[in-house]
């Protein structure tokens, strides 16, 4: 995955959901391993609230889940989320896929999962994906009510566009595209600069600074860009409503 803010495409985000840990454990590592960004919930109730604030590029849900099984939440998330749903289900009966298919799932593979088999499914759902072959979904990042496109270089809070200098833009940008991960001041400006941390440029931390105001995050406890002590910075996912 390209750390580069100048580059557009971002890795692939799948949110997988299987309340099976070691399960989604070994389907987390081969996806992971094939270039793809999982993320895991293991319960239905929750993947809902998950699936329309994160936007996630694909979603694999299995169908036995606890809170909601998986046809009930790929039907309270359809009217809002309109990337591809592939759906596991340990059941041979047809009226379960038929059931997922009618109500929005886009396919489905039946358990014991093969990975091969369902990578092959997911890149081809990313391939026949709107999203996906308009471009926007590589080059758009949204977390709730924040929006960034890297196209358009701008970014919405609550639809109101970011007031965003250049260099803050790009700081966002590759914050926002790595949102869960800890990016350290090296990482930062050697991608933004392209030249190594010191340990006294200062230049990072100002930005942030400037970047927390604009994001009305809290600048003496941020719950939005969080400072790990330490160890650099983390775009939180779960913090824009």
């Amino acid at each position: 995955m390209s750390l580069n803010p100048s580059v557009p495409e971002v890795a692939v985000r799948i949110l997988l959901v299987e309340d099976d840990a070691r399960l989604s454990a070994l389907i987390q590592e081969y996806l992971q391993q094939q270039g793809l960004l999982v993320s895991i919930e293991h319960r239905g109730d929750l993947a809902c609230q998950r699936i329309i604030s994160e936007c996630p590029d694909l979603v694999v849900l299995d169908l036995m889940l606890p809170g909601l099984d998986g046809l009930e939440v790929c039907k309270a998330v359809r009217p809002q989320y309109d990337g591809p749903i592939l759906m596991l289900t340990a059941r041979d009966e047809d009226i379960d896929q038929v059931v997922g298919l009618e109500i929005g799932a886009d396919d489905y593979v039946t358990k014991p999962v093969q990975p091969r088999v369902l990578l092959a499914r997911i890149r081809s759902l990313l391939r026949r994906s709107p999203r996906n072959s308009s471009g926007v979904n590589k080059n758009d990042v949204c977390y709730g009510r924040f929006r960034i496109s890297v196209t358009a270089r701008e970014a919405w809070l609550e639809e109101r566009v970011l007031e965003l200098t250049t260099n803050e833009f790009d700081l966002l940008w590759l914050l926002a595209s790595h949102a869960g991960e800890v990016l350290t001041r090296d990482t930062i400006l050697d991608q933004l600069r392209g030249i190594g941390y010191d340990g006294l440029d200062r230049s990072v931390d100002i930005r942030i600074s400037r970047l927390r105001k604009k994001l009305a995050d809290d600048t003496r406890r941020p719950f939005r860009i969080k400072t790990i002590r330490g160890k650099g910075y983390l775009f939180v996912k779960d913090a824009w409503g």
